[in-house]
């Protein structure tokens, strides 16, 4: 049903209203008769888990899904809007988590980017455009030179340009998703003192985070999602974080799925294989520190955007750091490539599969590509890499069970065990994993759990990074929540829940 609010409508009728809505995709229901409600100048908060139906429901008002069950309502008006520029027809504009700049262009043509303002002669009006851009991004409240290249800005002040943008054409219902992932303290005061502004003004923000303290301080309501459905909507003065917590997972549900909860069972007794001392690259790593041990799991856990790909690409020599180091085995280290980092025994399996398989080539190929160098000296030999390969399919249980199959003819589940195969032949001394089980069905997470468990006891220290609480307490022996590049908290022995990780998340 419709969730008119007075307190927070002041009596007005809704800007955006939708009202039963239900999607489905193939056989699968994403969304289940949510109704929600936008009104002018308000801040609507909306939060849930990974897959919860947020994005979904974001996609529909934005005009990417318009075939759906259920009524939208734009200023009392049905519409079934089928793209962006429907959308941006009826005054909605999205800034989207990651940015849609062009680094190399100005300020100014970032802002009118296919918009710019033409002379009588058809060129660009350089001038103009350079004006009406200053004049815009000052409605912000920012100084910012129209003509300094959009790359050289930090990322809040690139994020408010982009907003600039969308407001440049008139949006009136704004969509910001995650916008302050990425921002440290200082650029989400600014953000928020705009957001408040453009309130002010009339303006309609719908505010997606799933940091739950930057929706506490800036949305006057906030609805959950959980599951495909909307939990509640509520004036953001009646809720605290723990409350919207208990919404978010459902406090009647707990005990009652894989991952819930998790007795940690850290030893500090064991050695440290590689420690990360107060690393930092400039943007998403803050001072970050962390010891991974032999014969351990740790689980970096943390929201989208919080730092986590970040720090695997750095232990993996492909993110340079400007401050902090590593030490291999109580030495120090830096890894100037990915090529270093594998001589010095660490693996890396990355959270996209197809950044380092070849779909197109057949199993064995793809196992053995990580040491072709030791079976390899002058000439190429097939078959030692099928006997190699076939040794994993046995043990990883890999279906169907053929090393000559092209890879893109497998399960998602079993691309990522082979994915897993590339570093077993040569134990690595630290293997890093980031979203391990995302995507896949609960036989090919089992067995994917299994094998890293069974890795683990061979000794080989591992960390897992991942957006989703489950796979982390499934997993991992001790816990370091990461929040915006930097160590929100850390637990390694003891009882803990899936509330206490998004609490400190």
């Amino acid at each position: 049903m419709p969730d008119h609010n007075t307190e927070a409508s002041g009596g007005q009728e809704p800007l955006l209203e939708l009202s039963n809505v239900s999607k489905h995709f193939g056989g699968v229901l994403a969304l289940k008769d949510v109704s929600f409600s936008l009104f002018p100048g308000e801040i609507h908060g909306l939060v849930g888990e990974n897959g919860a139906g947020k994005s979904t429901m974001m996609k529909i008002i934005a005009g990417v899904h318009h075939e759906f069950d259920g009524t939208m309502k734009i200023k009392g008006r049905e519409v079934r809007l089928r793209s962006a520029g429907d959308a941006l027809a009826n005054s909605i504009g999205m800034v989207h988590q990651e940015l849609s700049i062009v680094p190399d262009l100005t300020v100014a043509e970032n802002v009118f980017l296919g918009t710019q303002p033409l002379t009588s002669i058809g060129t660009v009006d350089w001038a103009k455009m350079n004006r009406e851009a200053k004049k815009l991004i000052a409605s912000l409240g920012l100084d910012i030179d129209p003509t300094t290249t959009m790359g050289s800005l930090p990322v809040g002040l690139q994020q408010l340009v982009e907003l600039s943008r969308v407001l440049f054409s008139g949006a009136q219902i704004i969509i910001l998703d995650e916008p302050t992932s990425a921002l440290s303290p200082p650029e989400v005061k600014q953000l928020f003192d705009v957001l408040r502004r453009l309130r002010s003004e009339g303006r309609s923000i719908i505010f997606i985070s799933h940091f739950l303290d930057d929706v506490v301080a800036i949305s006057d309501r906030v609805t959950v999602f959980r599951n495909g459905q909307k939990v509640i909507t509520e004036d953001t003065v009646n809720l605290t974080k723990d409350s919207i917590i208990s919404h978010m997972i459902g406090r009647g549900s707990k005990g009652m799925h894989m991952g819930e909860d998790a007795e940690l069972k850290g030893d500090d007794q064991k050695p440290v294989v590689l420690s990360v001392e107060g690393v930092s690259d400039g943007r998403s790593l803050r001072d970050f520190s962390i010891d991974l041990r032999a014969g351990e799991i740790t689980g970096v856990y943390g929201f989208m955007g919080s730092g986590q790909i970040e720090l695997a690409r750095a232990l993996f020599g492909k993110l340079p750091l400007r401050r902090g180091g590593l030490k291999l085995d109580g030495k120090p280290v830096k890894f100037r490539s990915t090529a270093a980092a594998r001589k010095a025994g660490i693996a890396f399996v990355p959270e996209n599969r197809r950044m380092m398989l070849f779909r197109t080539e057949p199993v064995f190929k793809n196992v053995s590509i990580a040491i072709l160098d030791r079976i390899h000296r002058l000439l190429v030999k097939p078959a030692a890499e099928k006997k190699i390969t076939e040794a994993h399919i046995k043990d990883l249980q890999i279906r169907p069970p053929r090393t000559g199959i092209a890879l893109g003819s497998l399960s998602g589940g079993n691309q990522q065990k082979v994915a897993l195969a590339k570093w077993l032949t040569h134990l690595p001394r630290v293997l890093i994993l980031a979203e391990p089980t995302r995507g896949m069905d609960v036989g090919a997470k089992e067995d994917v759990i299994r094998i890293v468990k069974s890795l683990r006891d061979k000794g080989v220290a591992i960390l897992v990074l991942s957006t989703e609480p489950e796979t982390i307490l499934t997993l991992a022996d001790r816990v370091t929540v990461i929040k915006k590049g930097t160590v929100a908290r850390e637990f390694s022995t003891g009882h803990i829940e899936k509330a206490d990780l998004l609490a400190a998340a």
